[in-house]
């Protein structure tokens, strides 16, 4: 596995520099096969004081690949396998054995890498026939044809339409079920076929492919819930001055993000018309990005899946 697989770090400039404010531990919640921890690492270099970068991922190939790239910067960092959302637990047994180091940086980069998707075998894509599969960890429970073939009609309805804010959600779930008891649906190509043939205009196929493909992969992953627990554990082990930036993708994503910043800078200063001196609780960050960074044009010409990146940082206070 080589890192060069990987896709190039999105908004890496805009994202290391706004994260990094002073030595301290790091964290990269979402490896990868390395970009942005090897900006951080060489921005933390350059800096006085000790530095340690602690990279998260749940595919071990992505473990592999980052180690690859890193390998100029063996002392400062330390690759962890398991999931983001067990940040906590993953991260706290290494901070208390790391010299006392202030929490400052937690990274999360919620794009699916584009060796994922460029790997049939992984089953993201609907443009590479493979094993109808969608697990980011590939030893996971449930993989995507478990949900195509398991899920009556009304959870697969009220899952595309969730996940993937598909207008044909319903009229997609009748063409899976129907298929289905022909045979069982096990290939992204079987999976492609039976939507673009839904498809009451065939120029609307490729929009409604992705987002159902979208939709099954955040039930796979368990994307949003995993989302929000990295959230909250992620900020809960911040150092005074620590900063949390999130790249997100779709709306769904950034929705969750915009909530939960907006709840951790927003003081509460009890009902209307009650005069306090002093917040029932003070905000607990302020925002660093007042509206999401996104990708230049220059960026989006030599890599369009940052098109839809939005970037969003606060620090806690």
């Amino acid at each position: 596995m080589d890192y060069q697989d990987y896709h190039e770090p999105v908004l890496a400039t805009e994202t290391t520099s706004l994260l990094v404010s002073r030595p301290g531990i790091y964290i990269d919640g979402t490896l990868g096969g390395g970009g942005h921890s090897l900006r951080l690492l060489q921005l933390l270099d350059a800096l006085d004081g000790d530095s340690l970068l602690v990279g998260i991922d749940q595919d071990i190939h992505a473990l592999q690949a980052a180690a690859q790239k890193l390998r100029d910067f063996p002392a400062m960092i330390q690759l962890v396998r398991g999931n983001f959302g067990m940040v906590k637990a993953l991260v706290e047994p290494i901070v208390r054995i790391g010299k006392e180091l202030p929490v400052m940086g937690f990274l999360l980069d919620l794009g699916v890498s584009s060796f994922q998707i460029d790997t049939p075998e992984r089953g993201f894509s609907y443009l590479r026939d493979g094993p109808l599969d969608m697990r980011m960890d590939p030893e996971g429970a449930v993989t995507a044809a478990d949900i195509v073939n398991g899920y009556d009609e009304v959870s697969l309805k009220r899952l595309f339409l969730r996940y993937g804010e598909e207008p044909l959600g319903g009229r997609i779930a009748r063409a899976l079920k129907s298929a289905r008891e022909a045979a069982p649906i096990t290939t992204t190509g079987e999976l492609a076929e039976v939507i673009r043939q839904a498809c009451p205009r065939k120029d609307l196929a490729i929009k409604t492919l992705s987002r159902i493909y979208q939709a099954l992969r955040i039930e796979v992953n368990d994307e949003l819930g995993v989302l929000e627990r990295a959230l909250q554990d992620g900020f809960s082990i911040l150092s005074p001055g620590g900063r949390l930036a999130v790249i997100s993708y779709h709306s769904l994503e950034d929705r969750i993000v915009k909530r939960f910043f907006t709840a951790r800078i927003t003081a509460d200063w009890g009902p209307k018309g009650v005069a306090l001196l002093e917040p029932l609780k003070p905000a607990e960050a302020k925002l660093v990005t007042r509206k999401p960074v996104e990708a230049s044009a220059d960026e989006i010409s030599r890599n369009p899946r940052s098109r839809s990146a939005r970037l969003r940082v606060i620090q806690k206070l």
